[in-house]
């Protein structure tokens, strides 16, 4: 009996604590946060194709529970730190970051359809796109007005997931179009205006891109997990082409765009393909050959991410070109996704108990 007064105290100790630790993550909570929405629905939505159907369906449970802490936390520190949320909306560094949560939303959306749930798709689709609106405008004006001349760069900058959450919104808009009666063919035409300027703006990013790299000294801190996302990109966009190739419009004017679409996905996908090797080599040079710790990091869901995405893109893109070989290196991909997902979650649950433990022993003499 002695000994359950103790345990009681104790415990009544580390609620406040907990609360105080939450209470600082909100604060200072990334705003890339929803990539981790996007790696678990884009695993969720690629076993839900290839017939795992239990699987994929534990994997929408989690991201549904993901998405919902993420939007409340995302909710109360818009209404607890406006200033902090402002802060990384002004920054050239974070801005874009903030197209996680139009990324997120679709991939979330293509798990409601694939799901029958079509009008909650639709809603999540103009909830995404309405963000979507919202940030390309956005964000680009932080780019040219805020940004110093040591400010972000296309390294550090996170753009590419501007293209990310554009070519989502084309994926999902296919999707739920032929649901939306009316307006059928207006959705089926802003899919493939979003595919294209998608596109436009992965070239420009790329050719910034090569330049900075090639002519400009790299060092470790410049090779992150985000650059995964040059891969992402260009999978999510083949993606998007074959899907727009295996939807019949219904419309004349699409119909007739199918071989510069076939053209340009089997490049993409092309594309995404040949970066592999290099973004491994990125990796070993920076964790092996320079030394770097590999620690948790939210960017990590920004390898998850283009894993799983490749693994999607390659099925579809097998389904559009009758290459049925594809499937085995999309399988193949996906449990490979599945294995970095799984090590990604375990490396965030060690590090919040990590971090609780830090600010617990920072903060006792206010307990």
């Amino acid at each position: 009996m002695p000994s359950a007064k103790p345990a009681a105290r104790s415990d009544l100790r580390l609620l406040p604590r907990f609360a105080a630790w939450l209470d600082n993550q909100i604060e200072t909570l990334y705003p890339g946060g929803f990539a981790l929405v996007m790696a678990t629905g884009v695993i969720s939505n690629a076993l839900f194709v290839e017939g795992s159907r239990a699987i994929s369906d534990l994997f929408f449970l989690a991201n549904a529970l993901a998405f919902l802490w993420l939007a409340v936390l995302t909710v109360l520190r818009a209404l607890r730190f406006p200033r902090a949320l402002w802060s990384d909306l002004t920054n050239p560094r974070h801005v874009f970051s903030f197209f996680t949560l139009v990324a997120s939303s679709s991939v979330f959306g293509e798990s409601l359809d694939l799901r029958a749930f079509s009008a909650a798709a639709f809603d999540l689709w103009l909830f995404a796109l309405a963000a979507w609106f919202a940030l390309i405008y956005f964000s680009f004006a932080v780019l040219t007005f805020l940004n110093a001349e040591h400010g972000a760069d296309v390294v550090h900058g996170g753009w590419l997931l501007a293209i990310v959450g554009t070519e989502s919104l084309a994926v999902l808009g296919t999707a739920v179009a032929p649901a939306t009666a009316s307006i059928r063919p207006a959705v089926f035409v802003l899919a493939h205006m979003l595919w294209g300027v998608g596109i436009g703006l992965y070239a420009i990013y790329m050719t910034l891109f090569i330049q900075r790299i090639f002519f400009f000294k790299i060092g470790p801190d410049d090779l992150t997990p985000a650059l995964w996302v040059i891969m992402g990109a260009a999978a999510i966009s083949a993606n998007a082409g074959s899907t727009l190739i295996l939807t019949d419009t219904g419309t004349r004017f699409l119909q007739v765009m199918l071989p510069f679409i076939d053209g340009v996905t089997l490049s993409l996908w092309a594309w995404a393909t040949l970066w592999i090797p290099v973004l491994l080599i990125f990796g070993v040079w920076k964790h092996h050959f320079r030394g770097i710790p590999l620690t948790y990091t939210p960017l990590l869901w920004s390898i998850v991410f283009p894993l799983g995405m490749y693994s999607v893109a390659t099925q579809r893109l097998s389904l559009a070109s009758s290459l049925s070989g594809l499937q085995d290196v999309s399988h193949a991909m996906l449990w490979i996704a599945v294995a970095a997902w799984a090590a990604s979650t375990a490396a965030l649950a060690v590090a919040s108990w990590q971090s609780f433990r830090e600010f617990s022993r920072g903060r006792r003499r206010a307990f």
